[in-house]
């Protein structure tokens, strides 16, 4: 079982690069896998739309939380790094164009040592992705779309897509990655278990209990294989909170065929940081 973590964001140290440098520090010091970050562009002061993981349905941070632009702090952290990977959780898909994205992530991929991997959604605050340009009724196409322009452009040297959203023909992207970049898809509903079984190489859902867990993987593999693809090739990942994160729970996930937990802490540094995450690391270990 492989464990990743998650800043917390509301301490506030996405606005402090040595906090940020000291967290990740921490994370590789203790063996945790994979250092996780997300993305907001920007954020209404007051968006009509729900959070979907939380009761109230607002998210769970103060109105001026720092949330950095998860890929320059990848480049960041890489370099005062050498083993830890890294991961998005999620980007924000409608904000992105493929070409663009796939040279950000070929340059991260050679620059940190193919330590890479990355995460999208659809997002959900409407206001936020009308502001950059796109249309939120079609995000979810557009998203699926976006995955497989963004794997061609990755793998094919030149690349050539044509689409409703993206085309573009004979592009070629350097420098090239040094490996294949992982494409996860995040989300909790069916439409997202059916796009990581059409386009994606995993399944990263959040907020969903054990039995709608189960329900959403098989979903993904059955996609797979309409689509001709290999679902043992799929991988799941999932994001728990790091409090009661025992052997036992992770064998509960493992059998279920998750590969990998993102822990989200409460904790930005220190020694209950590290006690933390060599804590979970060592349950990992025995699953």
């Amino acid at each position: 079982m492989e464990i990743g973590v998650l800043p917390p964001y509301r301490s506030g140290i996405g606005g402090d690069p040595a906090a940020m440098r000291r967290f990740a520090g921490t994370a590789e010091a203790a063996g945790v896998d994979v250092l996780y970050l997300v993305e907001h562009v920007a954020v209404a002061s007051d968006y009509e739309g729900v959070y979907p993981y939380s009761e109230s349905g607002r998210m769970p941070l103060p109105d001026d939380c720092a949330i950095p632009d998860p890929l320059e702090v990848i480049g960041f952290l890489a370099g005062v790094t050498t083993r830890l990977r890294f991961g998005t959780g999620v980007l924000v898909a409608p904000h992105h164009h493929p070409l663009v994205l796939a040279k950000r992530l070929a340059t991260l991929d050679v620059f940190s040592g193919g330590r890479v991997d990355v995460g999208f959604g659809v997002g959900w605050m409407r206001e936020e992705i009308e502001a950059t340009g796109a249309d939120f009724s079609s995000r979810g196409r557009r998203t699926t779309e976006m995955l497989a322009a963004l794997r061609t452009a990755l793998d094919d040297d030149p690349a050539t897509f044509l689409g409703e959203f993206f085309s573009f023909e004979s592009m070629r992207v350097h420098p090239r990655p040094t490996r294949r970049i992982r494409l996860d898809v995040g989300g909790h509903g069916e439409p997202a278990a059916r796009r990581a079984g059409r386009v994606g190489d995993g399944f990263h859902p959040l907020g969903l209990d054990t039995e709608t867990l189960a329900q959403r993987w098989a979903l993904a593999r059955r996609t797979a294989e309409e689509h001709h693809r290999d679902p043992d090739e799929l991988s799941l990942s999932v994001t728990l909170p790091i409090g009661g994160l025992d052997e036992q729970k992770m064998e509960a996930m493992g059998e279920l065929g998750v590969g990998r937990i993102v822990c989200s802490t409460a904790v930005a540094d220190g020694a209950e940081l590290s006690e933390q995450l060599e804590a979970v690391v060592r349950a990992a270990r025995d699953v």
